[in-house]
């Protein structure tokens, strides 16, 4: 597997990839990268649950049930396809190597609103379950379409369990006159360690795997089960979307108590930085934006500030910074420090600064209802509680600039959409932005957005201060700054090498013994 001219079949085994079920950056992550992959020669496919929301009518049935071994007895499921690109709403299809997706139909465990849970069940409690059949439905998959994969790519804590079954038994099961997996290599991307499936270990007799695996694999979490812990023990190679978060995790700060498991498997587990779709999020060829726009020129993005003021009703100024944010309310994206009542620093940023500030986004009720009171009370501040992809494209290339303070961040997308849009990123110095955005310097006007390293209110509020000083008193650093992002290339491709370089040192390896059998 040592020449670069070497094609593999690979398995992206996942529980969400755009345009089909999405609810973070993890959906965006798959799809885009197998379709770099296919770009590169290698044969990829996606196999993902088929959730109530995804329409039946727009994929291809194929003929016969699928029987998956689970729970001492057997689970059985229908199977779909579409090839990536193909279906209605999802993204263009940008290689003649084309990415075939196929969906694993059960009522039962999918045939309901919401992937992880919904807004009565916010994490639905047969999780575990769902999971593990899933996992084991990917090999039942390959047999089924006599695909035999070179590398299983699991996702995330819902597929952690691909590399358990792989290591504990699939490497063990009879060979066919077609194959087996007795020479696949699984690889486990981590895209948010803060969720690692860590439910009641009473579920994991569902997997048919023995107590001793259980064991053996680490799975025990203070007399719980966790999905993820497990599959980091079993991987052949573990990875994460960010150089910076690799370090980071190995820490105790930032490990969320898997630290000591990750060190452990310090030698096999690295980051690789996550791409962009530079096909959809390109200031060139966005057609949300009133004009495109480039580095060479940049009369489209004076008229993207413009449409974006007009939009959020605030006064059409050019001279004004404005200053976008679009992200998930939650604990890790520092909204506590920047909308907490009484203690946030929003208000006084606003009240005391000559800017605008917008804000597109949804999630933890407290923190709507702040936004919706500092919108009614601050001229210079508007929201939008929801998400608008149109309204999402607008902010990055109307906005001057754009802010990220994060508690933590695996990687980030729109400080990599804002740099390439020529809106400058003001992010906390942690997880992936450290290895995208450099800092000012005022001094030499090197950089390519602002910095700060304490999560705090009053860092935010001396950043964006900063920042703001900056446009005002160094203009011709601001616009350097921006042409030199818009310059940065966060393609998929150069992530797409190191990912198959991952998967051929994976390869290279002599698989890990096996110690139990299905």
């Amino acid at each position: 597997m040592g020449s670069s001219n070497v094609k593999l079949k690979i398995l992206m085994c996942t529980s969400e990839a755009v345009p089909y079920a999405k609810t973070g950056g993890l959906a965006d992550a798959v799809s885009a990268l197998a379709l770099a992959l296919a770009g590169r020669g290698h044969q990829v496919r996606i196999a993902m649950p088929r959730y109530y929301g995804i329409n039946r009518e727009n994929l291809t049935k194929l003929e016969g049930a699928m029987g998956v071994p689970m729970g001492g007895g057997e689970q059985w499921s229908a199977v779909y396809t579409t090839a990536l690109g193909e279906t209605p709403g999802g993204p263009a299809k940008r290689t003649k190597n084309p990415v075939q997706v196929y969906f694993i139909d059960h009522e039962g465990f999918f045939g309901r609103e919401g992937i992880y849970g919904n807004s009565f069940e916010p994490d639905f409690l047969d999780n575990p379950r769902r999971f593990a059949f899933f996992c084991r439905a990917c090999f039942q998959l390959c047999r089924k379409i006599d695909w035999y994969p070179d590398v299983v790519h699991a996702h995330d804590w819902p597929a952690a369990l691909v590399p358990v079954f792989l290591k504990y038994g699939e490497r063990r099961g009879i060979s066919s006159e077609t194959g087996s997996f007795a020479n696949t290599v699984s690889i486990l991307t981590i895209h948010n360690l803060g969720y690692q499936g860590i439910y009641g270990k009473d579920n994991f007799s569902f997997t048919s795997l023995g107590w001793d695996v259980f064991y053996q694999a680490g799975f025990d979490d203070w007399n719980m089960m966790n999905l993820l812990k497990g599959g980091i023990n079993c991987a052949d190679k573990i990875n994460t979307v960010s150089p910076n978060y690799a370090r980071e995790t190995l820490t105790p700060t930032h490990g969320f108590r898997l630290d000591g498991t990750l060190r452990y498997r310090g030698n096999d587990y690295s980051g690789i930085l996550n791409g962009i779709d530079t096909a959809t999020w390109n200031p060139r060829s966005d057609r949300c934006l009133p004009a495109p726009y480039s580095a060479d020129d940049m009369t489209g993005k004076a008229k993207a500030k413009e449409a974006l003021q007009r939009i959020f009703g605030l006064p059409e100024d050019p001279a004004v910074p404005v200053i976008g944010m679009i992200c998930r309310l939650t604990e890790q994206k520092g909204i506590g420090e920047l909308f907490g009542p009484a203690y946030g620093s929003a208000w006084s940023i606003c009240r005391d600064m000559n800017l605008q500030f917008v804000f597109l986004g949804s999630g933890e009720a407290w923190a709507e209802q702040e936004i919706r009171s500092l919108s009614s009370r601050l001229p210079n501040f508007k929201a939008h509680i929801g998400y608008s992809e149109e309204i999402s494209h607008l902010i990055e290339g109307g906005a001057d600039f754009f802010l990220m303070p994060s508690r933590y961040e695996p990687c980030g997308l729109n400080q990599m959409y804002s740099l390439v849009y020529g809106t400058l990123p003001i992010v906390r110095n942690t997880g992936g932005l450290a290895d995208t955005v450099q800092n000012y310097n005022q001094h030499t006007g090197e950089g390519t957005g602002f910095m700060f390293d304490h999560l705090s209110p009053s860092s935010i509020y001396d950043t964006v201060g900063w920042a703001v000083w900056a446009w005002y008193n160094r203009k011709s650093d601001i616009e350097t700054m921006r042409i030199r992002g818009m310059k940065k290339n966060f393609s998929w491709n150069k992530s797409a090498l190191e990912y198959q370089n991952l998967y051929k040192s994976a390869l290279k390896q002599q698989p890990p013994g096996c110690f139990a059998v299905l």
